[in-house]
């Protein structure tokens, strides 16, 4: 193999470590060669991640191969999380989508997740996209290597946290923990890292994060961009808000395009370390104002066989929501059902978060009272209820970019889904 491998990697190809750690291996060095790898470099982050969360039926070969790896002794390296589970009773769903949900789709839940045991996920809370919040505790520190490849959480880990991670595949993220190594190349490499686009934000007012986090993705898609302006309107500490903001922006940016990294002006850590000597020679530049931001948002597809059907469901949070991000919700909600002379919402919501934030936002005042507004709070993963031909029909709508991308979901910015579920005219 043209790749160089250290002596302990070359006997576990050789087959020292037996046969599947040997396939292992072997996936782990053509994965690595395709792209032009030359060697291998050591997973170093405390914890890793899965985006397979979900146990549905048509992948059954691939829960015979996870058998294999635990019947060999072949496990990761790492305890790990794992993207949100797809089914939660609470809900909505009427009782064919039970049936299709549980008896059909997601036929090899119970088994998978059992599997995941056996791997090493961390806990029963630790099923969400946003692993790297503190309740979660999978938080990846500076210059460290994953391999992992859930697309929200692997673009805020290289770009808000400077953790190395390349877009893997699902097997791919797995096998890299359980050999305790990747190939080095792309987002691992400091010459992976730098821009190949400037953007430059000039919008008269805070730009909606997931809605400039398409026009980025699209513009740029797999490369890496270097944006300017936002800064303007986040200032230049990573507090709270904007962690949240950016964990929408990046995942918008992931799944409307593929990126896998980005740098903010005096804000995300190489950016305020390097400036712009992290731009390439000759990089491309993209200018995005308001009226950018709006060609972007009006070149959206809507795939309801009714265009003008009222709505009948609505999720937030695709990446899941943070405690900050609910309380605000609960704020939003509260006070315009209260301006329109309602108490609940008029549109059956759903409002995702990490297991652990859900179960301590639930039990909180602020919990109370976004229950008495008739929206649900939920671990679910919005993309996995969405995925059948039943949900697909639905008039489902949403202020998450990510979701609109992967399913029949309608786009929709936040104040405008507020208006929409608490009595406002669309």
């Amino acid at each position: 193999m043209a790749m160089q491998l250290t002596s302990e990697q070359q006997a576990m190809l050789d087959g020292a470590q037996g046969e599947v750690m040997a396939k292992v291996m072997r996936s782990l060095v053509m994965y690595g060669e395709t792209f032009g790898a030359e060697k291998m470099v050591p997973v170093t982050s405390k914890y890793g991640h899965t985006v397979i969360s979900f146990g549905i039926g048509v992948m059954k070969p691939v829960y015979d191969l996870y058998d294999q790896l635990i019947a060999a002794g072949a496990l990761p390296k790492q305890q790990f999380s794992a993207d949100p589970l797809p089914l939660d009773k609470n809900v909505p769903s009427n009782l064919l989508q039970d049936i299709i949900f549980k008896g059909i789709m997601y036929s090899q839940q119970k088994r998978y997740e059992e599997q995941l045991k056996k791997f090493g996920i961390m806990d029963g809370d630790a099923y969400t996209c946003a692993c790297y919040l503190d309740e979660v505790g999978n938080r990846p520190q500076k210059g460290e290597v994953l391999s992992w490849a859930e697309s929200s959480a692997v673009v805020y880990a290289n770009s808000v946290l400077g953790a190395r991670c390349n877009r893997n595949s699902g097997m791919i993220e797995l096998m890299g923990s359980i050999a305790g190594c990747v190939p080095y190349f792309g987002l691992l490499t400091d010459d992976g890292r730098r821009a190949d686009w400037v953007v430059e934000v000039r919008t008269e007012k805070r730009p909606e994060a997931q809605l400039l986090g398409s026009a980025v993705g699209m513009k740029v898609m797999e490369q890496v961009p270097y944006i300017k302006g936002l800064d303007r309107w986040l200032g230049t500490e990573l507090n709270d808000e904007n962690c949240a903001y950016l964990k929408d922006f990046g995942a918008a940016t992931a799944s409307n395009g593929a990126v896998g990294l980005y740098h903010i002006e005096n804000l995300t850590p190489e950016a305020k370390e390097q400036g712009e000597g992290l731009i390439r020679e000759g990089a491309k530049v993209y200018v995005i104002d308001d009226a950018e931001l709006e060609r972007v948002k009006a070149g959206y597809p809507c795939v309801w066989k009714d265009l003008g059907a009222k709505p009948k469901l609505c999720f937030i949070g695709c990446p899941h929501l943070t405690k900050g991000q609910l309380k605000d919700w609960t704020d939003k909600i509260e006070a315009a059902l209260k301006k329109n002379g309602l108490e609940k919402v008029t549109v059956p919501t759903v409002m995702t978060a990490p297991p652990a934030i859900a179960r301590e936002y639930a039990n909180s005042w602020d919990g109370a009272r976004l229950e008495k507004t008739g929206v649900i709070l939920s671990y679910i993963c919005p993309l996995m209820y969405m995925n059948n031909p039943l949900s697909g029909k639905m008039p489902v709508i949403t202020c998450s970019n990510k979701l609109r991308t992967y399913t029949t979901a309608r786009y929709y910015t936040e104040d405008e889904i507020l208006g929409m579920i608490t009595g406002g005219v669309r």
